[in-house]
This record gives C-alpha cells, structure tokens and sequence, in this order.
C-alpha cells in the first residue's frame, strides 16, 4: 500500500499576517510588532501556523500606516498608536478573557537562570535569547556553564589559565564529556551587554555566541560542540 502523504496544503495568509508581513517588509521583526500590540511574540507566529490574529488586525492597520504614511519605525511610538484598536476578547458570559502575559525571567534581585539540552542546542539555544536581553536591559551581571566532550577543551580541567581554574567547578561525566563553569558572583562574572551584543551579531544564535567567545578566548577548539548550556543572571553589589 503506497504512503500516505501528509503534506498540508499551503495555508492562505490572514489579514493579520500579511499586515505582519507589510510590516517586516518595512523593517520591524516579529518581536517588535508584538511589542505593538503588548503581546508575546508567539503569538505573531501563530498569525502564519494557526490563523490567529483577527482582533489585532485595526491596531496592525493603524500601526501600518503610521510607518508608510509618517515613517514611524520606532515599536513603543507604534505601540501607543496602536492600543487604541485593541479590543480584549470576550468569554461566552460576556466577561473579559485572560490574555497569557510573558513569563518572568528575572526575579526583582536579578537572579534567573536558564538551561538548554540538546534540542534546544541543535537549534541555537534560542529561548535563552530573552534572558540575556533582558539581563542587558537590567544592567545585570551574568556567568554561564558549557558541556562538551573532555577533548573539545584546550586546557586540562583545574588549569588556571581557564577560568575558573578550580576543580570543584568542574564536573567530569562517565560519558568522557565535562561541564565547566565560567563566570560566578565571585569573580563578578560578564557583562550581559556584551552577551546580548554577541547573541545579535550571530542572528539571536545563543549557542554560536557562546561558542565564538569561548574560541576567541582559547578555551575550546573550534570544531568543539556545545552539549549543553545554562546561564546565570545576578544583580552587581555596588
């Protein structure tokens, strides 16, 4: 019996996709438009994969129009223009639904932490993007831990030529990989401008960003991969 074949037909663009589109088309990204309409940028993805978006599509409008008519680019200028059309929807009772609202990366003392495995990794450790920025934004402090196998490493575990060079912030795993973690409250860690700077120039690819610095510094050789990767956010002591 032949296979069956899965592909599903090309899906038509919404209204509030193509407006989505015309929008990156003048030069904001998705996470700008979501910042114009106060919302994750999950959902203007979902304009293109689920067909959502329709009670967006007067507040996009107007916000388009402000960039082709005025030039307006800047997302909070757009975002003001644009709050006036947003209509929050309704429950059957007739009662205002919930709108998801972004998780908390950062606690108020400016701990947070993130991890990525192997998926994650094979796709640039993405989700780690929001934590940097925002650590940035907050002028935070921030230290990150790497996996790799033992040979991918330059420098013997404990060296002190790669930081931290103290053995106990070294775990060595019965799959000859190694964990070692570089940065800490201690030594007053990385700038998390810096990070987020790297994380832009490699296209919000936190894995190659990481990578490229622990290359550039010696640490690891080239062809070394990432296995796993976790970042730490702190608030500097003054």
């Amino acid at each position: 019996m032949p296979p069956r074949n899965r592909r599903t037909p090309e899906r038509q663009l919404n209204e509030a996709a193509r407006l989505a589109d015309q929008l990156q088309a003048a030069g904001l990204t998705k996470r700008d438009i979501a910042r114009v309409i106060d919302r994750d940028p999950s959902l203007v993805s979902q304009f293109y994969t689920h067909g959502k978006g329709a009670a967006f599509v007067p507040a996009l409008t107007h916000a388009l129009a402000a960039v082709q008519t005025a030039g307006i680019t800047d997302p909070s200028e757009l975002a003001a223009i644009a709050a006036p059309h947003i209509t929050r929807r309704t429950t059957a009772s007739g009662t205002r639904a919930r709108v998801r609202t972004k998780a908390v990366l950062i606690t108020p003392a400016g701990t947070g932490t993130g991890r990525a495995g192997a998926q994650a990794i094979a796709s640039g450790s993405t989700r780690l993007r929001a934590l940097i920025a925002e650590a940035a934004a907050q002028n935070l402090r921030l230290a990150f831990t790497v996996r790799l196998a033992k040979t991918g490493y330059v420098h013997p575990s404990g060296s002190r030529t790669d930081s931290p060079g103290i053995r106990r912030d070294v775990i060595q795993r019965a799959d000859h990989t190694e964990e070692r973690s570089y940065g800490s409250s201690a030594t007053g860690g990385f700038d998390a401008t810096d990070f987020a700077h790297r994380t832009d120039q490699a296209g919000g690819d936190v894995t190659a960003a990481i990578h490229q610095w622990l290359t550039e510094t010696g640490r690891i050789h080239s062809d070394a991969r990432i296995l796993h990767l976790e970042i730490r956010t702190w608030r500097p002591r003054n």
